[in-house]
């Protein structure tokens, strides 16, 4: 079968908040360290027996043992699958992580199924078992932090559990920083032999006999790295045929509590009407059947919508960014049970909230569940009414993730240093309108009317030729009569004319923005093309705001800007995507679909997303995928971390929501 067309920079295994997030980034899930998104090693480890001779089927170690002959690896939305064959057996492994966007319990349910599935290729009959474990890397912030395992008691299941010593819950707050509170929990139904022990002798054993200690290894508290205690399953198949056999245990975190809103502790979604750890096991475990069936049918419709929306590349890109879009969110219940739903801005600057993350990752939620949109804006809403927020235009963000108490970027609440007036103006008018039409709830905008056209007098002021200030491609700096973030201020002001015509509500929103795409277009235009800013002559970038024109119905941009636009931008296209302007030959890959998605033929349409594949196949940086890269050699763009030895770059963010862009069509009001 050999190794498939589409190779993933990273490849996802367990998928489902920031902290519980883990990849693999190689080709074959036994050429390296399974590490959480940041790349800090989050080790799982998988062996097999096969008539006595030993195989890795997961991870690099024990090095001595070799590694199976990995046949495939196939990215699908809501599962990886990995196929292996070894002395006349296949092994198929399956990571399955339920977040269906319609099932907020199992969308906020933490718990991974893997499934081993082995049968006999050859004709004969050979006897199988294999062996899985995880270590207290998996709920530590650093290897240095004092753990203890244990074991829980559930009714039918195995279930072995670790954790940190110190249990400061909430208390780790930044970007690069990991969990070190809760419990991870390895389950498997009872008569699975469990063991809990030094990874090393556990995994040597099993080599030597397919047999794990009889008692576990008590000398807790320890550090995770001090003889890495580990949690280790051995699933026993017997005697394997050409039939089949399947035996699955489950991966599971619970965080106790997982977000602060407003010095609220909230647990997470799941935990809303009470269930722990112990029922959640219990309950997942009676569930798997149905709900693997349920993920291949929901895989299945939602890539045959991706394919015939993009093609090959819509569809492979859309199934590795599905899992890591949901899983750069934390969903928590407010006290009064509202849905909140929070992102992180991984490798950005780990800010909770941010607006023009939402905003770039909207259509996925607009194409799947519009309710998760409105968890991410109203909370934004609310605390522009809250008497903390005092500028007449959008917040940025909440805070710094897991914390949701006020906004820290630029001058957070203290100025107006560094903020992005007009960018967050347009992107919230923008968001809430789209709510609301793909929705039809009309509740979110009649209760922030006022806000909302606060937001519309600061664009009906500021927006036609925007001072020098921050957009959301602030990586770029300060850029004055910044024609892009133009279009944002008149989309966003058209969409709040049409909020107001939908609501019977008073507003001169639509006329402000029909007078200022007048000017717009002569203020911009350029020969074959629109420029980057007004007075930059010479100049081009992609303006992927002008999508909401069509998508809203606003009417304000006559088709040829966008005809004139994607004409010129397939002139810039290159083999791995087009820049995003022409100071950088960096890109974003999130705005590129959507450009993509102003093209009037699928022609042009594929040839703006087709080189997006081609870099996701061949980029150098492995790494669960970024949405910034130089198009040059398909390298992750930032800066250099010399402690880390790393690139420093946008990785594994929400904005890849941004990709389902095309599935959307023009709404009707």
């Amino acid at each position: 079968m050999g190794v498939p067309a589409f190779r993933p920079p990273a490849i996802p295994l367990v998928t489902h908040t920031p902290y519980f997030c883990v990849w693999s980034a190689a080709d074959r899930l036994t050429d390296t360290t399974t590490t959480h998104w940041t790349g800090t090693p989050m080790d799982l480890a998988g062996l097999i027996r096969i008539d006595g001779q030993a195989f890795r089927w997961a991870g690099t170690s024990p090095h001595s043992v070799p590694a199976m002959n990995q046949l495939s690896v196939a990215v699908h939305p809501t599962r990886t699958l990995y196929v292996f064959e070894a002395c006349g057996v296949e092994l198929t492994v399956e990571f399955l992580s339920p977040l269906f966007t319609d099932d907020l319990d199992l969308l906020t349910r933490p718990v991974t199924y893997l499934t081993l599935e082995v049968r006999s290729v050859d004709g004969g009959v050979h006897d199988v078992s294999a062996y899985v474990d995880v270590n207290g890397e998996w709920c530590t912030d650093a290897a240095h932090q004092p753990v203890f395992a244990f074991r829980n008691r559930v009714e039918g299941l195995e279930v072995l559990g670790i954790r940190s010593q110190q249990q400061a819950v909430l208390g780790r707050v930044g970007d690069n920083v990991r969990i070190d509170w809760g419990s991870l929990y390895l389950a498997a139904t009872s008569g699975t032999g469990s063991a809990i022990g030094f990874h090393a002798t556990l995994r040597q054993g099993f080599v030597a006999t397919g047999n794990l200690p009889a008692t576990d290894d008590t000398r807790f508290p320890r550090e995770a790295r001090n003889a890495w205690p580990a949690l280790a399953l051995s699933l026993e198949f017997g005697r394997v045929a050409e039939v089949a056999e399947v035996r699955q245990c489950m991966l599971a975190y619970d965080e106790e509590y997982a977000l602060e809103y407003f010095e609220r502790r909230l647990k997470p979604y799941w935990k809303k009407d009470g269930a722990d750890i112990a029922q959640l096991l219990a309950k997942a475990t009676l569930e798997a059947s149905a709900i693997r069936a349920r993920a291949e049918r929901f895989d299945a419709e939602l890539e045959a919508e991706l394919d015939a929306s993009g093609g090959e590349s819509l569809r492979a890109m859309g199934s590795l960014a599905y899992r890591q879009c949901l899983a750069a969110h934390g969903i928590a219940a407010d006290f009064d049970g509202t849905l909140l739903m929070f992102s992180k801005e991984n490798f950005s600057n780990g800010c909770i909230g941010t607006v023009d993350v939402t905003y770039p990752a909207s259509p996925f939620f607009l194409h799947l569940n519009p309710a998760l949109l409105r968890a991410q804006i109203e909370p934004i809403l609310d605390y522009s009414i809250s008497g903390r927020w005092k500028f007449p235009f959008a917040p940025h963000d909440l805070g710094t993730y897991p914390k949701a108490n006020g906004q820290v970027y630029g001058g957070g609440e203290r100025g107006e240093e560094d903020q992005m007036p007009v960018e967050e103006c347009g992107n919230m008018l923008c968001l809430v309108a789209a709510y609301t039409a793909w929705s039809g709830d009309e509740s979110l905008a009649r209760k922030h009317w006022a806000t909302l056209g606060t937001w519309g007098d600061y664009l009906t002021t500021h927006g036609l030729d925007p001072e020098n200030q921050l957009c959301t491609d602030d990586f770029a700096g300060h850029l004055a009569h910044n024609a892009n973030l133009s279009i944002k201020a008149i989309v966003g002001l058209g969409a709040l004319g049409k909020l107001g015509a939908r609501l019977g509500l008073a507003s001169d929103a639509g006329a402000a923005a029909s007078a200022m795409a007048s000017k717009w277009a002569e203020m911009a235009s350029e020969e074959d093309h629109y420029r980057l800013t007004f007075d930059g002559v010479g100049s081009w970038s992609q303006k992927y705001n002008l999508v909401w024109d069509r998508l809203l119905g606003l009417g304000l941009f006559p088709a040829s800007v966008a005809a004139t636009e994607i004409a010129y931008y397939l002139g810039k296209n290159t083999p791995n995507g087009l820049p995003l302007d022409n100071r950088q030959d960096y890109t974003k890959l999130d705005w590129i679909y959507w450009t993509a998605s102003l093209a009037e033929s699928s022609a042009d349409k594929q040839a703006l997303l087709d080189p997006t594949l081609a870099w996701a196949n061949s980029s150098p940086t492995r790494v669960p995928m970024t949405d910034w890269y130089h198009t040059s050699d398909g390298r992750q763009a930032g800066g250099y971390d010399p402690r880390a030895q790393r690139v420093w770059g946008f990785t594994a963010r929400s904005v890849v929501g941004g990709l389902f862009m095309p599935l959307l069509a023009p709404v009707e009001w």
